[in-house]
């Protein structure tokens, strides 16, 4: 880091301290051959995650669409806002842990169906109606019977 007043490269640090939830350090410097001080910041550079939608197109990775899609697929299901906060913060942090920068729509709708299965099957048939685009009840019924409960007669009334 250069003195912004005299271009010198040698400074000291005099006082950190973590900013912005922590996201970003601010440093006062001293400039050794000025004596001016100044203040810097270094923020955590996050690489940005692009998703490859069906048709080609890119668009940035956007966490809300995600939490959208969730929190109508677990509508009026015993589910609560921070089960669907913490799968949609888990599947970030595993998408991002692949160090890739593009994602596929598919990746990600699978993976938050396989995440769905466990957590309620209700809102696994929600969301993968929608994310499957099922045209007719026949695709309903099939995706119906991969569930375990439905194989296992838990639905027979």
């Amino acid at each position: 880091m250069r003195c912004p007043y005299c271009s010198h490269p040698d400074n000291r640090v005099l006082d950190s301290r973590l900013t912005d939830e922590e996201r970003s350090v601010r440093r006062r410097r001293e400039c050794a051959h000025c004596g001016k001080r100044f203040t810097t910041y270094e923020r955590f550079e996050e690489t940005v995650l692009m998703v490859v939608k069906k048709d080609g197109r890119r668009e940035k990775f956007d966490r809300q669409k995600i939490l959208h899609g969730l929190f109508r697929a677990c509508e009026k299901r015993p589910l609560t806002g921070d089960q669907i906060e913490g799968l949609t913060s888990s599947l970030e942090a595993s998408l991002r842990q692949k160090n890739r920068t593009e994602i596929s729509v598919s990746e990600i709708g699978e993976r938050i169906l396989d995440r769905l299965r466990e957590l309620d099957e209700v809102a696994y048939v929600r969301y993968a109606s929608v994310y499957k685009d099922f045209d007719d009840v026949s695709r309903f019924i099939e995706e119906l019977q991969t569930l375990p409960s439905y194989r296992s007669g838990e639905n027979d009334d």
